[in-house]
């Protein structure tokens, strides 16, 4: 790990340079959920593996890398975030009626509607021990006490959940962080209410999309780079850079994905292009579309998002018009403006490797295909 205190004026690949935190993290996510299990874990190891992007678990651990901390006391924090996403994802298919996740059935389609719910909450309930995991002891949580037992077969050695080899952080900071976690899954709560209050509805505007956005998608990257500023020591001023940062990355990364079913195909995303369109979500380059078309132009975009054409034909009837209405570049512009904004949070920083990657994945979030 690479002093905070040290500049580093260049790392050739930063992404090259976050590999050995990802195997990282992929060891221990495979470890903690083994195939053998019950099977509320063999569904949850279903969901969680093979991984994805693993994004906010890398967020996690450079943020506190970037203050001076990180390291492997973090790792059981950096999984629980992932916990939290991949919770919520389960519960977004059920939703929204999605079969593809991943590139492959979605929970909900390969177990069914019940025990996906079961899952998702399972998952997200479970970040809490995965959390408090690499917390000293101190006697506060222990078995003797009640709090965590493996005969409530809820928070088991096996599902990785109570580990001894990973404590060391200050209970102070984790209690922090628990805070910081529980507020980010009450906001992904918000903005998914919020989506439904917008769908359909072209004339929502921008303002409200972006809110909702900065909730829904946005509360996962802000606890991720707050709770490892907070879990690496980072002082007041660090975890304010680290949470504007997120928050901008947030934003780029949503709008970026909002362009994914124009710009690459399902094969490549791993989930139907048709989605948004069957669902009416009003994204971001349809409503941009909206406010740039005329009014010929508006009454065809309303039209295919209204349902009043096969999904296919609405998504080809979109992205024509966001081609002829300059809104599809339009689009790319502002989410590069915002990747570009939340690197500018970071010159603030010591210059490390930590925030070099976290540059990176900015770059990333708004080049990637899926």
């Amino acid at each position: 790990m690479t002093p905070p205190d040290v500049a580093v004026t260049e790392v050739a690949d930063p992404l090259a340079e976050a590999a050995p935190t990802m195997e990282l993290l992929l060891r221990e996510l495979d470890r903690r959920w083994p195939r053998e299990a019950e099977r509320l874990h063999q569904i949850s190891r279903y969901a969680l593996l093979p991984a994805g992007k693993l994004l906010r678990p890398l967020l996690l651990m450079e943020s506190a890398e970037a203050v001076g901390g990180g390291g492997p006391a973090v790792v059981p924090a950096a999984l629980s975030v992932e916990y939290l996403h991949v919770g919520s994802l389960v519960h977004d298919d059920v939703i929204d009626g999605d079969t593809m996740r991943r590139g492959r059935p979605s929970v909900a389609a390969r177990y069914g509607t019940t025990d996906a719910i079961v899952t998702g909450d399972a998952l997200m309930l479970g970040m809490f021990g995965a959390l408090t995991d690499g917390a000293e002891d101190t006697g506060l949580l222990t078995e003797d006490a009640g709090l965590l037992t493996e005969d409530a077969g809820l928070l088991t050695e096996d599902a990785g959940l109570l580990t001894e080899d990973a404590g060391g952080l200050p209970p102070g900071r984790v209690l922090g962080a628990v805070r910081v976690f529980a507020r980010a899954g009450v906001d992904l709560c918000r903005g998914q209410a919020m989506e439904g209050e917008l769908r359909g509805d072209l004339g929502c505007g921008l303002d409200r999309y972006l809110t909702m956005s900065a909730l829904k998608t946005g509360a996962l990257f802000r606890a991720a780079c707050r709770g490892g500023a907070i879990l690496g020591g980072g002082s007041p001023a660090q975890q304010h850079a680290l949470t504007s940062y997120a928050e901008h990355l947030g934003l780029a990364f949503q709008m970026h994905d909002d362009l994914l079913p124009y710009t690459s195909d399902s094969r490549t995303t791993g989930k139907s292009a048709l989605s948004d369109i069957a669902a009416a979500r009003p994204t971001f380059p349809v409503l941009l579309c909206h406010a740039m078309a005329g009014a010929p132009a508006r009454v065809r975009l309303e039209a295919a998002l209204g349902g009043a054409l096969p999904a296919a034909d609405a998504l080809r009837t979109v992205h024509e018009l966001l081609e002829t209405t300059g809104a599809l570049t339009a689009a790319r512009d502002r989410a590069t403006a915002q990747a570009d904004r939340a690197k500018s949070c970071l010159e603030s920083l010591p210059r490390s490797r930590a925030t070099a990657v976290l540059a990176a994945v900015a770059d990333l979030s708004v080049s990637r295909d899926r």
